[in-house]
């Protein structure tokens, strides 16, 4: 849809005075911008997150980190053994720290995006399965770990489900799964639909495989339990058209709980929404990429519009609505909650390609910052298209040129982390909102993109993935000093 740019975001820029770039692939200081415009009831800077000192390679030809920081291999696919004996499944994801049980300190949940059948996909283990096909290999693990990252037990959570992506944790403590697909039946490898989120417990002994179908049935990426317990905030990650980001919200008074995946597996249980950011005159701008630099920090006002069918039983949800009834964005990725608001990441809309908007501007990333009180939705972080990032192999082993940020998880201290699924080398990076971006780690195993990035609330330990060929990382080292 081809709009007048100009008219949309009238005063946009006005809005953001002051605000500049200090170096490629970062967003101002929070200094140099109008603290009343920082979402969210964050702390207005963060004094204490200072730049990372540059990476050292690493002799292993695994992980770069900084000095003083060290890692350790927690899974390997196709190495580490589950408790049953099979090998560690493949294809790493989306990732949660959890409190341990009696003898470990923490527990990972962890996703396996495995899209069909695989030689190293999730084990049906009686109990955990919800679709026995062949085909269904994706699910999760969960991992019992020490203090420093060491592996004491792995087990499957559930499993006969489908490209199991990203996800998001609950306040009783359970992990919310996505299934990144809208895959049907066909009666042969696959025997039921796919395209739900599933609830998953890391007790060993909890399973219920059964899809809340309230929260709809499309790409689903990640999602955040908002802090009243009423309402659960979802991405999607899809293209043609691109996908949205969605607000399930349950009936008046209604409290999320340990027990409340009976009710969503009702598909009509609650409200499901998508997001339309509205601009100067009141309309939904037609897709995120229409905002670009000068929008930093500025807070839109949003409505949410009713999902007309949400399993998607003829047309997919995304393509249920005209253009300009929602707000759309390219790879709708990672999503984040705090008591504040919700963090949802846009990976990036390049240049040249059907799926940015006419009159749109290239990004190689955006990190936006919805606030439940305000009812408002801010840019923090922006990646502005990057010649550099975008020639791939050739920017190997640049720590400054980043692009295609993906999963995100807020640190212990409030600043962001954020998995880089990009064209140049992948890095886990560190970020403020409306504050600069620092490399803290780079993959020097393969092309493959980072995952999954967690945080143990006692901030000792960030776990982290390389997605392929399958690797959980422990990374201990003095956090503190640079985040806190």
């Amino acid at each position: 849809m081809s709009v007048d740019r100009r008219s949309v975001l009238r005063g946009a820029a006005a809005g953001a005075a002051g605000v500049g770039f200090a170096t490629v692939g970062s967003v101002p200081s929070l200094a140099e911008a109008t603290p009343a415009t920082h979402g969210g009831g964050h702390h207005s800077g963060f004094p204490n997150h200072k730049p990372f000192p540059p990476l050292l390679d690493d002799p292993a030809g695994v992980l770069a980190l900084p000095p003083g920081f060290k890692y350790r291999i927690v899974t390997k696919a196709g190495e580490t053994k589950l408790k049953t004996g099979q090998p560690t499944p493949d294809s790493h994801d989306g990732t949660a720290v959890f409190p341990g049980g009696r003898h470990d300190s923490y527990r990972l949940i962890q996703n396996h995006e495995i899209s069909g059948n695989s030689a190293l996909g999730v084990p049906q283990v009686a109990g955990t399965v919800y679709d026995a096909g062949v085909g269904a290999a994706g699910g999760c693990t969960v991992i019992s770990v020490d203090r420093n990252g060491k592996n004491l037990g792995e087990w499957v959570a559930i499993s006969g489900t489908l490209t199991n992506c990203a996800g998001g944790h609950t306040p009783w403590n359970t992990w919310l799964t996505c299934e990144e697909t809208e895959s049907k039946a066909n009666g042969t490898t696959r025997l039921k639909d796919h395209g739900y989120v599933f609830e998953v417990w890391g007790d060993g002994e909890t399973a219920h495989p059964v899809p809340l179908k309230a929260l709809g049935r499309y790409a689903h990426e990640a999602c955040a339990v908002d802090e009243d317990r009423n309402h659960i905030y979802l991405s999607e990650d899809a293209s043609g058209p691109n996908g949205s980001f969605y607000r399930w919200s349950g009936p008046r008074g209604y409290r999320l709980s340990s027990r409340s995946w009976r009710d969503l597996q009702d598909k009509d249980f609650g409200t499901l929404e998508a997001l339309a950011i509205l601009g100067d005159d009141g309309k939904p701008i037609p897709d995120v990429a229409y905002l670009t630099s000068a929008q930093l920090l500025r807070p839109f006002r949003v409505a949410w519009v009713p999902v007309p069918d949400r399993d998607g039983v003829t047309t997919s949800v995304r393509k249920q609505f005209t253009d300009g009834q929602i707000t759309r964005g390219k790879k709708f990725e990672g999503v984040f909650g705090t008591k504040d608001g919700v963090y949802v990441v846009n990976s990036y809309a390049q240049s040249g390609t059907s799926d940015l908007p006419a009159d749109a501007v290239p990004h190689d990333g955006m990190v936006w910052f919805y606030n439940y009180a305000r009812k408002t939705i801010q840019l923090v972080t922006y990646f502005p298209e990057s010649a550099a990032a975008d020639q791939g192999a050739n920017a190997k082993f640049q720590d400054f040129n980043f692009d295609g940020p993906d999963n995100v998880t807020v640190t212990p201290w409030g600043s962001l982390i954020l998995a880089e699924d990009g064209n140049a080398s992948s890095h886990v990076l560190s970020a403020t909102p409306g504050g600069p971006t620092y490399a803290i780690a780079r993959n020097q195993l393969n092309d493959s993109e980072f995952t999954g990035p967690a945080f143990s609330a006692d901030g000792k330990v960030l776990f982290v993935n390389i997605q392929s060929p399958g690797i959980t990382l422990a990374i201990t080292g003095p956090w503190r000093d640079y985040l806190g």
